[in-house]
């Protein structure tokens, strides 16, 4: 037990850590190639943020299981869109 708490606390240190690392490098992009950092951070973070999804889905197409790569899109799209009405409704 308490090393499965120790494995998910150094998980998060290191998700946060990485994160971190990842914004910063999507700034100095944009500032390198005079982009506006909206742009970037639309784009690169956008890509980023989807990359996991993209991987699982590749990933159980590849080992022929369509049916999940099929479910993780589909369920991808319905929390996303639900997400923003949720926010829109609560504004």
């Amino acid at each position: 037990m308490i090393l499965a708490a120790l494995a998910v606390l150094c998980g998060l240190v290191m998700l946060v850590w990485s994160a971190d690392r990842f914004v910063d490098g999507a700034a100095r992009t944009a500032s390198y190639f005079k982009v506006p950092p909206m742009l970037i951070g639309m784009l690169v973070v956008g890509f980023g943020t989807s990359a996991p999804e993209l991987t699982v889905s590749v990933l159980s197409a590849l080992k022929g299981s369509p049916d999940l790569a099929m479910g993780n899109v589909v369920g991808s799209n319905i929390f996303n869109v639900l997400l923003i009405l949720g926010v829109t409704a609560a504004i």
